[in-house]
């Protein structure tokens, strides 16, 4: 029973590290406008949700989580302009995949993210 309190230990840790990894590149995000600091700040939340009651009260509770999240997980919406900054990143991580890729199935499978992408943040995310 030792080595399973461990292992569940050594797990929360990595969560929780994993929370304060994509919290500060969230952070970078809110200067850096290339940077999709939403995506970002949503796996924060994940991980701390995962790792720890006390880290997800703490985020919850951050003025970070309440101007960059709280709205999005409550309403759903989001404004033009991360909604367009989002899909630019992504666009772009895509692009260089699709560029380096020598398949013409890999090529079509990115594509078709990208299709799925828009379909999603068009329809499925309200823009306030």
């Amino acid at each position: 029973m030792k080595g399973v309190r461990i292992s569940v230990k050594i797990k929360n840790m990595l969560y929780v590290s994993l929370g304060f990894l994509f919290l500060g590149l969230g952070i970078v995000g809110i200067i850096l406008p290339l940077i999709p600091t939403t995506p970002l700040l949503l796996l924060a939340s994940y991980f701390f949700v995962k790792g720890s009651k006390k880290f997800e009260r703490w985020f919850k509770g951050t003025s970070i989580y309440k101007n960059h999240l709280e709205e999005f997980i409550k309403e759903k919406s989001m404004t033009r302009k991360k909604k367009i900054t989002i899909n630019l990143f992504a666009d772009a991580m895509i692009a260089v995949a699709f560029i380096m890729a020598d398949s013409t199935i890999v090529r079509v499978v990115l594509l078709l993210i990208v299709a799925y992408k828009y379909y999603y943040f068009i329809t499925k995310i309200k823009t306030i």
